[in-house]
Order: C-alpha cells, then structure tokens, then sequence
C-alpha cells in the first residue's frame, strides 16, 4: 500500500512513519511513503504559500495553487481517494481505517496556518476526516495517527495476523485485560482461567472483560454492540436460568438428605 502525503513538513511525516512497525513494513516493501513538500510548487519568489483571508479573520489560509500543483504531481489513477484533515470532517474510527486499507494508494492533504482555500478542496479532496473535537497547528499529526492505525489493516504489516483482530473497537468493545509473566507481581495473580489451557473458557471470560471494560468506559459503545448482539445476551439468560435449575436441584437434594 502507498501512502502520498502533500505537506509542508515532510520531515515530519518521514521521521514519524519510519520507525518501529511501520518502518519495518517500508524496508520489507509491504507499506510505501511518498512524501511532496507544497511550498516547492509555490510560484512566489520567497516560497510563500499563505495569504490573508478574504473577508477578514485572524491567521493566513494557504492559497490553492501549490496544493494543486504538488497534487498534479502525483499523477495518481483516477479514483484514488484523497484525505484532507479538517476539524470539520467525518471522526476517524477503527471502520473507517478498515475501509482505507482495502484501498492500493491514499493521498493525505495537510492544511496549516487556517487552512486550504476552499476552492482546491473542492477540486481534489474526496474525504474530509478528523481526528476528535480539538485545533492542532497542523494535519501532520493526524495523518501520522491516521496512517499507523490503517497500516496494521494491512496484511503482512503485523507480525501476528490476529492481532489487528483481537485489538480494541475491532468488534465495537474495548479489549480485555491482558497479562504476561510473571504469574504473581506485587501480590496480585494472573486470573487462573488465563492458565487453564481452556480455551474456550478463556474466549469467554476474555468476552466478558471486555463487555465489562466497555459498559463501564464507552457506554455508547456498548449499547451498539448490544443492539447488533441479541443471542448473547439470550444466551447468557439461558445458561442462567439452567445454572439456578441446577442449583435448586441440588439444594432439593442436600435438604432431602439432611432430613434421612
């Protein structure tokens, strides 16, 4: 997969992605980043690519012309997406970097000072995407994040393909708790259902931490993933109910024996 990203710090970007896992995935040539500095493409003769606002306002907003032509040279297929991050586009989520992922090539559009003309926007950007309800300086920082969690949706970009899989919001819940060696640290112990071997009973308990975790922190979340979940929860009403059969049952019995 290749990532295109027009900026004014390209050394920013570069310094960010090429390092740890997604450095890795560049020199093994299953991830590719190509950097376009926009103030190379500026016509002025002291580089400017900002200008006051039309209108008024505070700040400088970055005129179309050098986004435009660093754009052009590109020369990406028709049909590839092109992600400008604004405050004002749809919040990045775990759906939305599986969906960037199934794509060949992705452009990143980073604004600065104000932001883009709005004229260029309109001429080349396919997505508008933001990262949360915050101002940052600049879209390099969401693009670096942006570009991190879509290149673990990449095959091969992980080392173990379950994990983008097992990670949070990959159903819609938080993840489950997590432990390691050793078995006991500062007094407290590695829940005995983790060492059982049972794997199934782990799937289970790793299922309900996670539901727990997420009722407790993201409300919203877990409202979602139960309305698309009914026979869990009919499930669970079941093994219940037959748990306090069993139990009446048992309680009948001993009772019944203490009375011979």
């Amino acid at each position: 997969m290749k990532f295109d990203v027009l900026t004014l710090f390209p050394e920013m970007i570069e310094q960010g992605f090429n390092t740890s896992i997604t450095g890795r995935a560049v020199s093994e040539g299953i991830l590719e980043l190509n950097t376009v500095n926009i103030r190379d493409y500026s016509k002025d003769k002291h580089n400017k690519v900002d200008d006051y606002i039309y209108g008024g306002g505070a700040g400088m907003l970055m005129f179309p012309q050098p986004v435009y032509d660093a754009y052009k040279s590109l020369n990406v297929k028709e049909g590839t997406r092109v992600v400008y991050l604004t405050p004002v586009g749809q919040t990045f989520n775990q759906k939305m970097a599986k969906e960037f992922a199934m794509e060949d090539e992705l452009v990143f559009l980073c604004g600065h000072y104000e932001g883009i003309d709005e004229r260029v926007i309109e001429t080349i950007v396919t997505d508008k995407v933001s990262i949360g309800d915050y101002v940052l300086t600049g879209g390099e920082l969401p693009v670096l994040v942006m570009m991190d969690a879509i290149s673990r949706m990449v095959p091969g970009v992980l080392g173990n393909g379950d994990s983008s899989v097992d990670e949070s919001f990959s159903d819609s819940l938080l993840e489950y708790p997590q432990y390691s060696r050793p078995e006991e640290w500062n007094g407290m112990k590695v829940p005995p259902v983790l060492l059982s071997g049972d794997h199934k009973k782990i799937d289970e308990w790793r299922l309900e931490r996670s539901l727990e975790r997420t009722r407790e922190l993201r409300p919203d979340m877990y409202e979602k993933w139960a309305e698309s979940h009914p026979e869990y929860f009919e499930l669970q009403r079941k093994k219940k109910k037959k748990a306090e059969e069993k139990a009446r049952k048992l309680a009948k019995k001993l009772a019944k024996q203490e009375m011979l």
